[in-house]
C-alpha cells in the first residue's frame, strides 16, 4: 500500500516530528530523543546552534547550564561526529565506530602512528580531559591534507580515535572540545548490534524525527538525510517521487490528530531546514545560509534564521545578538508571502521572547 498525503498532511507530519508544535518537550532528554541529533556549531550570531535548537523546542525555561549538565555529570548525552545524541542511541553507533576509520589512507595514516596513538592514549589516561592543543604532537607520520587539517596531527589523532571509540568528547568550554579515554564517558554495559540490525534502527529513529523522508538523498558529514526502505510508503499530492513516512504515525492513527500550531524562529543548522531539496519540495521554501556570502550578494542576511508559522515557512528573520550593547538587532524581517496582522504579532512576539531568553533588548525591524 502507497499512502496518498496532501500537500499541508506532509508539512504537519515533518513540523510535528521535530517537535514543533504548540506541544512542547518537556527537557532535553524528551527533546533529543524527538529530534534524534542536534547540530552544532559554535558561530554565535544569535546563539551557538544546539542551543538554539533546544529553545526552539523547550522555550524560556531551557538554559545553555541544562546541556552541559545532561551531558558531563547525568551523562544522559554525548557528542559524536558533530551533533549531540541520546546515550542510549550509542548502541546504534557502535558497529560504525568498530568499522573505523572507513577511509584507507586515515587506516594507514594510524597504523604508522601506532606510538603516537598510545602516546595520545597514556596521556589522556594520566591527566583526565584534555584540548586538542594540549596534547604533545608525537607524530612518526605527519597528516598530510590540502585542507586546514594538514599536519594538526594532534587534532587529527583525536577525530579518528573519536571515531572510532577509543576516545569521547567529555564536553566543552570556551576553548572548545575536552577530550578523554571513551571508557570515562560511554557506559560500559552497551548492548551489541549487528552493523545490519544497528543501521536499520538508527534509519527507523531517523525517520521517526523527520516524520517523512526520502528513501535515498545526498550523502551528509555526521547524519544522513535518507532512511532506505523502512516506513510506509507515501505519495505526496503535487509532488514527485516517492516517499517513506514513520510507520507509527500510521499505526497510531496520529495523521488524523490535531494539529497544533505555533510560530518558532530556527536555527539555520535546525533538522527541519537542513536538508535544502526535502525543504524545496515539502514547503515550496528557499534558504540558503549566507554568512559565506559577501554582503553585497545577500539576499536576506548573514544569518538569517527561517520563520515556521504554524506548517508553513513564511520568510526569514535578518538579526544579531550584540551582548557588548546589550540588545537584539532586528536588521530586517524578510516575508516570502505578505503577512497578516496576526502572523506579523505572531512574528513580533517570538522574536521579542528569543530577545528575552537571549538577555537583550529587541530593537530595530518590528520593534515596538
Amino acid at each position: 500500500m502507497v499512502l496518498t498525503l496532501s500537500a499541508a498532511q506532509a508539512r504537519r507530519i515533518a513540523v510535528r516530528a521535530q517537535l514543533l508544535t504548540a506541544d512542547r518537550p518537556g527537557d532535553i532528554v524528551e527533546t533529543i530523543d524527538g529530534v534524534n541529533v542536534v547540530g552544532i556549531d559554535p558561530t554565535s550570531a544569535v546563539a551557538p546552534s544546539a542551543d538554539h535548537i533546544l529553545w526552539s523546542r523547550i522555550g524560556w525555561p531551557y538554559q545553555h547550564a541544562d546541556l552541559v549538565r545532561a551531558e558531563r555529570v547525568e551523562r544522559a548525552v554525548f557528542e559524536w561526529r558533530g551533533f549531540y545524541r541520546l546515550m542510549d542511541d550509542l548502541r546504534l553507533l557502535l558497529p560504525e565506530m568498530r568499522a573505523s576509520p572507513a577511509s584507507a589512507s586515515a587506516r594507514d595514516w594510524l597504523t604508522a602512528n601506532g606510538r603516537f596513538r598510545r602516546d595520545v592514549l597514556d596521556r589522556l589516561r594520566d591527566e583526565g580531559p584534555r584540548h586538542a592543543a594540549e596534547i604533545p604532537d608525537t607524530a612518526q607520520v605527519p597528516w598530510r591534507s590540502t585542507g586546514w587539517t594538514n599536519n594538526r596531527n594532534a587534532t587529527q589523532m583525536l577525530e579518528i580515535l573519536v571515531s572510532c571509540g577509543d576516545v569521547a568528547v567529555w564536553g566543552r568550554d570556551g576553548k572548545g572540545r575536552l577530550f578523554d579515554l571513551a571508557e570515562r564517558v560511554y557506559p560500559g554495559d552497551v548492548e551489541h548490534l549487528s552493523p545490519h540490525d544497528a543501521a536499520r534502527e538508527r534509519a527507523e529513529r531517523r525517520l521517526g524525527a523527520l516524520g517523512i523522508a526520502r528513501a535515498k538523498g545526498v550523502s551528509q558529514p555526521g547524519e544522513p538525510i535518507d532512511v532506505g526502505d523502512v516506513g510506509v510508503p507515501a505519495v505526496v499530492e503535487g509532488g514527485e517521487g516517492e516517499w517513506r513516512v514513520d510507520r507509527m504515525l500510521v499505526d497510531d492513527g496520529a495523521l488524523e490528530e490535531p494539529f497544533a500550531p505555533r510560530t518558532a524562529l530556527l536555527s539555520p543548522l535546525d533538522r527541519l531546514v537542513f536538508d535544502r531539496e526535502r525543504l524545496r519540495q515539502l514547503f515550496s521554501y528557499e534558504y540558503v545560509l549566507e554568512m559565506y556570502k559577501p554582503a553585497a550578494k545577500r539576499r536576506w542576511g548573514y544569518f538569517a534564521l527561517p520563520i515556521l508559522h504554524g506548517d508553513r515557512l513564511i520568510g526569514k528573520l535578518d538579526a544579531k545578538a550584540d551582548h557588548r550593547a546589550g540588545v537584539f538587532l532586528v536588521n530586517a524581517v524578510h516575508d516570502d508571502v505578505p503577512f497578516d496582522e496576526a502572523t506579523a504579532a505572531a512574528v513580533q512576539a517570538e522574536i521579542h521572547a528569543l530577545a528575552r531568553w537571549l538577555g537583550l533588548e529587541p530593537r530595530g525591524a518590528m520593534d515596538d
